[in-house]
């Protein structure tokens, strides 16, 4: 090879290795200039929280500099500074050449001559933390180096004015009842730096009332005022008015107790008194109690404002409260808060006059019997994840978060521990620009929580995850390419086995997993109970049952995947360790089998074993062999009507006629503490159900036959059918014979009238649980 080829080889290389390296900005030896103008906390806390999120995830602890002799600087200064220390700030514009608003920031680097410049400058000193919350997403930071995008410009500005999340220092949490001080420190720190501005405390907490409390509650709800004055973040409670406001003194008691709090909190910016849950007051009640709560919040805190929600208000209630508003225009009033059981969020919007703000509070914590229940959710899940898993549903949230936000000015969500944490961030996200892309979201989570190696890995598997819960458990192959992900990603990172949120996740994977492989080797189980079963006649319904008995115990006899059960066991033992998460009331003092303690129904029954012993006992008790068997037979076709008959389970993931969504829930018979021996359908419901059929033959008489609770006013093509049998209790029929003249093109929709109930408490209005159509 001559010399000239050779120079011009090494040229080019050089030329590509230098190319490469300007691609991004060092920032290892990067020393902090802060603007005087930035005014403590905030001063203080920007600087500290650069320079300590930075040593956790590289050990290089940048030094804070007085002047510009550094060739690297990272300088936070506000968009009303025009010089720092000698320095023209770069121009602080938006699109239209104005100012940037409130809470808004601009990331750009300058350089000049050998030296660079990070400028992060800020609308105001929100907007500072705000930028510097940016910076860390995006810069890559390992071991010994940090390094970020070379000639960056960003300039953002939050879409909504409130973006917040409710923390409940109190025992109904499923992990925060555990935390210290310095956890939600570092737990407010990390929210702000990925948007929010908010966050709201359940206070007035008996100190009794949690096993796992490291402080006095009266004190914690100080504490987090003081932490959010520290990062310029709104602190809001959520404070129920006594229940009964008639009786006496009950009024001037509330009061009294709200004011004592009051005037300990050195911050409090907003009070939410919720309509109902809990409480039943007439707004008539309700309106001057919280008139004169407005006096005493001013008295120490002139600027915090009065919310209140109508959950739970009927017509005349929601009739009279705007009615009110309409009439005496008042001024005590900050907003109207839209939650679960509100009226529908765009009739609130349209009754709310314009003064008034419109703040939703939406539930991202929880998975049913609540706001946003997981769509068609599989029952194995509904079942023994319940109600508080780790539910990361970042495509799912995003669509919800879209549906409702346009009616409101912002947020704070309605949370019950740690589980929903990805939520939260995309909440958080989403409120500062609804634009976003949610896989740029969770892309930066996992950047920032687990570091530039595994972000890309462990994003795809939060995604992997939300599809585990996409329709059927059985078959999803989804489940098993999900817990490989997580599998290799906890092989090769064991230095995350400690980041609680790592340890949500994999458990998480393991969990799904563990339940798929029990639901296929448990329903593989009663089918060959079924198929003893249709031998009955042959070999006697004595022998039958017995036989059947002895398939069905192999699921607590010979057990499958127990190494897939200890992973979750050992990552349940790791988070109580780590943030207190509570996954089971025997072993972790969860306060209730609702409240995440998923280890506690993970090997609940999912099949219908415990249902099958109960009804075999009470085919031995019957008279005769005849009778038997013809029970047998029922038992056995339950779910097996045979050919040119259908039946459905109304909300499991399966049901192919269903084509209705539950509103409101769908593990709904909640009895026993979740321990129901009854039919899995019937733990399953919805309201009023719509079923679609399109093979139907039209020549053919068929019945509808009904399982559920209470009423069922049933309309076949729209035309109400009259029931021949109307039984109201569980697992009881309704059956009403179907009309040849409605299916004559083969075709049927079945919808459900929902009755006149309002006056019943929800878990007493009727439901549909199962539906047979049987042809005759």
């Amino acid at each position: 090879m001559s010399k000239a080829i050779l120079l011009l080889l090494l040229l080019g290389l050089n030329f590509s290795c230098t190319e490469q390296v300007n691609d991004s900005l060092d920032l290892s030896d990067a020393t902090i200039l802060v603007s005087t103008d930035i005014k403590n906390p905030i001063r203080e806390t920007a600087e500290n929280v650069l320079v300590e999120e930075i040593e956790k995830r590289t050990t290089i602890k940048l030094s804070k500099a007085n002047d510009w002799s550094s060739n690297t600087t990272i300088a936070l200064v506000l968009q009303g500074d025009t010089d720092v220390i000698g320095k023209k700030v770069p121009d602080m514009k938006g699109v239209d050449e104005s100012p940037i608003k409130k809470e808004g920031y601009r990331i750009v680097h300058e350089k000049e001559g050998k030296k660079d410049i990070m400028w992060i400058i800020g609308a105001d000193a929100r907007g500072v933390l705000y930028g510097i919350g940016k910076l860390l997403r995006i810069a890559e930071m390992e071991t010994g180096q940090i390094q970020i995008a070379n000639d960056l410009d960003i300039v953002s500005v939050p879409e909504y004015a409130l973006r917040g999340h409710q923390f409940g220092y109190r025992n109904t949490a499923n992990s925060w009842d555990a935390w210290t001080v310095e956890q939600f420190d570092q737990h407010f720190r990390e929210q702000v730096l990925f948007g929010a501005n908010s966050f709201e405390n359940i206070p007035f907490q008996d100190p009794s009332s949690s096993p796992h409390f490291k402080v006095n509650p009266q004190e914690m709800e100080v504490r987090l005022s003081e932490i959010c004055e520290k990062y310029d973040a709104d602190y809001w409670v959520w404070t129920p008015a006594p229940h009964d406001l008639n009786i006496p003194n009950a009024h001037q008691k509330g009061l009294e107790e709200q004011e004592a709090f009051y005037a300990r909190c050195p911050r409090l910016d907003g009070v939410f008194v919720p309509g109902g849950d809990p409480g039943e007051n007439h707004p008539s009640k309700l309106i001057p109690y919280l008139k004169d709560l407005s006096v005493v919040l001013k008295k120490y805190h002139p600027d915090a404002g009065i919310w209140v929600s109508l959950q739970g208000f009927n017509e005349e209630k929601v009739s009279y409260f705007f009615e009110y508003l309409k009439t005496d225009n008042p001024d005590w009033l900050k907003g109207l808060v839209y939650g679960p059981s509100s009226p529908p969020i765009d009739v609130e919007r349209e009754l709310l006059p314009e003064k008034y703000l419109h703040r939703f509070y939406p539930d991202i914590t929880h998975t049913v019997r609540c706001h946003y229940p997981v769509e068609r959710w599989d029952q194995a899940f509904a079942l023994t994840l319940g109600r508080e898993p780790c539910n990361p549903q970042p495509l799912q949230y995003t669509k919800l978060f879209n549906k409702d936000i346009g009616y409101t000015d912002g947020f704070i969500t309605y949370s019950d521990g740690s589980h929903d944490d990805v939520n939260k961030v995309v909440w958080s996200q989403l409120g500062w620009d609804s634009k976003q892309d949610v896989h740029d979201i969770i892309f930066e989570y996992c950047q920032f929580f687990f570091g530039p190696k595994v972000a890309e890995e462990s994003a795809k598997g939060i995604f992997a995850l939300e599809q585990n819960w996409v329709g059927p458990v059985l078959g999803n192959n989804v489940i098993a390419e999900t817990l490989t992900i997580w599998q290799k990603l906890e092989t090769q990172h064991p230095e995350l086995s400690e980041n609680w949120r790592w340890q949500q996740l994999v458990m998480r994977a393991y969990y799904d997993a563990y339940i798929q492989e029990r639901l296929t080797y448990e329903k593989g189980l009663e089918f060959k109970a079924y198929e003893i079963l249709a031998n009955a006649d042959t070999i006697g319904t004595e022998k039958a049952v017995n036989d059947a008995l002895i398939s069905l115990e192999k699921a607590d006899t010979e057990l499958v995947a127990q190494n897939l059960k200890q992973k979750v066991f050992d990552y349940a033992e790791g988070l109580f360790h780590s943030i207190g998460a509570q996954t089971s009331v025997s072993k972790y003092n969860a306060r209730s089998a609702e409240r995440g303690a998923i280890l506690d129904f993970i090997d609940y029954p999912l099949n219908n074993r415990w249902w099958l012993e109960d009804e075999f006992e009470k085919v031995e008790k019957l008279a005769t062999e005849k009778e038997k068997l013809a029970r047998l037979e029922f038992i056995r076709t339950y779910e097996f009507p045979g050919d040119g008959s259908f039946y459905d389970n109304i909300s499991s993931a399966d049901a192919k006629h269903v084509t209705s969504e539950t509103d409101d829930a769908i593990d709904y018979l909640w009895e026993n503490d979740g321990v129901s021996r009854k039919r899995l359908s019937t733990q399953l419901f919805q309201f009023s159900p719509t079923l679609e059929y399109d093979e139907l033959e039209a020549d053919t008489n068929y019945l509808i036959r009904v399982s559920g609770y209470g009423e069922a006013l049933l309309r076949a093509n729209g035309q109400r059918l009259k029931p021949t049998k109307y039984e109201k209790g569980f697992e009881q029929f309704k059956e009403f014979p179907l009309p040849k003249d409605l299916i004559q093109d083969g075709k049927l929709k079945i919808t459900f009238d929902k009755p006149d109930e309002e006056h019943l408490n929800w878990r007493k209005q009727s439901r549909v649980t199962d539906v047979w159509l049987l042809k005759q």
